[in-house]
């Protein structure tokens, strides 16, 4: 799996733990808990990454930062 950028933080206002992948526009995912909301993003990652394939949409490199945890 690529290497993107993970940031994870606590959602007040749904009650969850939300993760974002900054460098893939729009990927986003959240769970119950930190290690559900790390295993979603990186099914959304897989998925965003196929569906920019599928339509021939330039998908950006990793910049290769380490995973953080807000």
């Amino acid at each position: 799996m690529n290497k993107y950028e993970i940031i994870i933080y606590w959602s007040n206002e749904d009650q969850v733990f939300v993760a974002e992948a900054p460098e893939l526009p729009g990927c986003v995912a959240h769970g119950e808990t930190e290690e559900l909301a790390l295993k979603n993003i990186k099914d959304a990652i897989r998925l965003w990454i196929d569906i920019a394939r599928e339509f021939g949409d330039p998908v950006p490199e990793p910049k290769g930062r380490r995973l953080m945890y807000a």
